[in-house]
Formats: C-alpha cells, sequence, structure tokens
C-alpha cells in the first residue's frame, strides 16, 4: 500500500481537479450511491485527546480517515491533528493508498467552499473578506490564488501579527491581500474560517452578497450570526450532517425545511433567489471524493 506525505497529498489533489471531483461526489451522495454514517468520536481514557473515524463507502472505492486531536501537543512541538486517509477497491477490499489526513481535509474544505462559489459567486467578483488566520484561511487563499486570480482578498483575524503574516506572504502572488481593519470595502464574497463560539459577521444580507460559513461544526460554535442566517435562503454541502452539526443554523433556530442541499443547485437550471449563505459542514463522502482523484492520478 502506498503512503503518502502532505506534500504528496497536495500534489494529488490540484484544486481544479477537486472541484469537479466533488461536484461529482456531491450528486452521487444526494442520489444514495455513497454510504456515509456518522462520524465516530472518542475521547482517550484519560480525556487528553479524541480520537475521530469517518468512513465511507461507493460503488468503486471505500475509505477511512482516522485523526487524533491534541490540543496539548504544542508544548510537544508536535501537530494538535494528525491522521491518514486510506482508500480501498469496493470490489475486493484491497488497500491501495493512504493519504495524509490533515492536508486531505484541508484541501477538500477549501475545494468546497470554492464549488459553493461557482454556484453562487457575484456575477462580477473582485472582493473577497476572509475571517480567520489558520490552517483552512492558508488552503483558501492557495484555492483562491489558483482559481481566480486578481482578486482582492481582505483578512480579518484576532491576532494582528497572523494578519500580517498571511497578507505579507508571497505565497499567493495572484492575490492582492490586505488587512480588512485597515480600510474600507464593499466585499462581494465573505468566507469564514474559525473554530469561534462567538458570531464574527451578522452584516444585514445583500442580494449579491455571498457569505460561506465554513469552521462552525458543532451546536455550540458560530461564526455567522442569525441577521445573515434567517434573512438568506440557507444552502448546505451535508443535508444529513448540518441539522446536528451547524452551529450557525441551529443556533440562529432556522426552519431546517427551509434549508437546502448543494446537490439541488449543480444541474446549473435552479438558482436560489436573494442572498445566500452557503454552509459547509464536510462528510467523509468528500473524502472519498479526494481519494477518487488521487486514485485516478496514481493509476490505481
Amino acid at each position: 500500500m502506498k503512503t503518502l506525505t502532505a506534500a504528496e497529498t497536495r500534489k494529488l489533489l490540484p484544486f481544479p481537479d477537486l472541484v469537479e471531483m466533488l461536484r461529482e461526489t456531491v450528486v452521487d451522495y444526494h442520489k444514495g450511491q455513497i454510504s456515509c454514517p456518522e462520524r465516530m468520536v472518542v475521547p482517550t481514557i484519560d480525556r487528553s485527546g479524541t480520537v475521530m473515524s469517518m468512513v465511507a463507502c461507493a460503488t468503486d472505492s471505500l475509505t477511512t480517515k482516522l485523526l487524533t486531536l491534541y490540543n496539548g501537543n504544542a508544548a510537544r512541538d508536535l501537530p494538535a491533528i494528525q491522521g491518514q486517509v486510506t482508500c480501498m477497491d469496493a470490489i475486493d477490499g484491497r488497500f491501495l493508498f493512504s493519504l495524509d489526513g490533515v492536508a486531505t481535509t484541508e484541501r477538500r474544505t477549501a475545494a468546497m467552499s470554492m464549488l459553493g462559489l461557482d454556484c453562487f459567486r457575484p456575477a462580477h467578483l473582485k472582493t473577497v473578506l476572509l475571517i480567520g488566520t489558520g490552517v483552512q484561511a492558508k488552503a483558501h487563499l492557495e484555492a483562491l490564488n489558483t482559481l481566480y486570480p486578481g482578486i482582492t482578498v481582505y483578512i480579518r483575524g484576532r491576532s494582528a501579527e497572523r494578519v500580517s503574516a498571511l497578507t505579507e506572504n508571497h505565497a499567493y502572488p495572484a492575490l492582492q491581500l490586505r488587512n480588512a481593519d485597515l480600510e474600507y470595502f464593499e466585499p462581494d464574497v465573505v468566507i469564514t474560517v474559525t473554530s469561534s463560539r462567538s458570531i464574527l459577521y451578522d452584516e444585514p444580507p445583500v442580494s449579491m452578497r455571498l457569505v460561506i460559513g465554513v469552521g462552525a461544526y458543532r451546536p455550540e460554535m458560530i461564526e455567522i450570526g442569525p441577521t445573515i442566517v434567517n434573512g438568506s435562503a440557507c444552502i448546505v454541502d451535508d443535508p444529513i450532517g448540518a441539522p446536528s452539526e451547524a452551529g450557525d443554523i441551529i443556533q440562529a433556530g432556522k426552519d431546517w425545511a427551509e434549508v437546502k442541499p448543494l446537490a439541488a443547485y449543480l444541474s446549473g437550471n435552479e438558482k436560489p433567489k436573494g442572498p445566500v449563505f452557503f454552509k459547509s459542514v464536510g462528510c467523509a463522502a468528500w473524502d472519498l471524493a479526494a481519494c477518487r482523484l488521487a486514485r485516478r492520478t496514481l493509476g490505481l
């Protein structure tokens, strides 16, 4: 079985191809062609860490993601999150390869935002407000740099030093990077990628402004406030997992009958009316999409 490093994993998952593979996989998932049970979250005996397991099964491939989360690892000079995504053949069960779990999650999460951006973005996309400065912020900047060269991205975060580190980073040469707190602007798109438990963005909805919420993936977490949620067409990547995970929508008290799946809009025949809030919570099927792409490239 091939074991790919983080760098090799990123190379196997270029954003243009990953967005298109996600598009196909979202439809398969919506049609019931992918089995994706709820993720298993198990605390360690001493409660110092957590083990997460996510499984997805399709007719071509089987995948499982195993992650460990140890918040105290900074003192050990180790990453807080470590893991692998393993891909097996669905016909005979052969173990084919494993991808770096963190790199896979970063890229498929950013690619899902890009799929939402492709579906719902304003006609003239010039400015993006990115709230967050962590690993997902960097993944989203890389995706925007690849897919939307020439736009201006304003960055906002709790740490002025981390904002400066991103705006001065030359890893995204196709983007104009700005500190969101230093000048006035009207964003065409807002993307939040934090672990916040308090509202970060709740401006009155604007019909030509897309809001994408990525970080609040637990009921107690929130980034986008009720003004946006209740005043917008709400669309989710995973309609099965979202009712128990999408903190922004849960805390806003939104009627889930009014929340629509992303799959309903991928044909291009239907368009939501008015402002759009796209909520991404993620699921194992998106890891399967990453494995499908990697498997195709590896010739397995």
